[in-house]
């Protein structure tokens, strides 16, 4: 994981302890799960989506789209400082990395591809890297 220290932090065994093994490798492994397989690719309930490790809020219902890629999809996080981006250059790419900004989980990646009447920008998300909370 980065350097950066974050207002949550945990040993990486205690992560281990508290996540299931899909979770653990994606929020403390910068993995990903497989697309159109995540709970949350469908869900369309109302509520808030929430980082699995540490239940920061990070996006609403009301930002979710179907983009198609096969993970869920938002246009804007709960609020500007929920997440942090940071630039990824892994496996022969160049993209922005999402990670939740209380305990520098990695969420998924941002790209420049969303609806364009809602700023331009998707946020694309691993459904294991988050809780769901219904509600308003």
């Amino acid at each position: 994981m980065s350097e950066k220290k974050y207002p949550l932090e945990k040993e990486e065994k205690e992560w281990r302890d508290k996540l299931d093994p899909d979770s653990y490798h994606v929020l403390r492994e910068k993995g990903t799960e497989r697309p159109f397989t995540g709970k949350y690719y469908l869900n369309k309930d109302t509520g808030i989506y929430e980082c699995k490790a540490c239940g920061n809020e990070i996006f609403h219902s009301s930002a979710k789209y179907d983009s198609g890629c096969g993970w869920p999809s938002f246009t804007e996080p709960v609020r500007k400082e929920a997440i942090e981006v940071q630039m990824d250059y892994s496996h022969f790419m160049i993209r922005e990395e999402i990670l939740c900004a209380k305990c520098g989980s990695h969420l998924g990646h941002r790209f420049p591809d969303g609806p364009k009447d809602q700023g331009g920008i998707r946020y694309c998300i691993n459904s294991v890297s988050m809780d769901f909370r219904k509600g308003k």
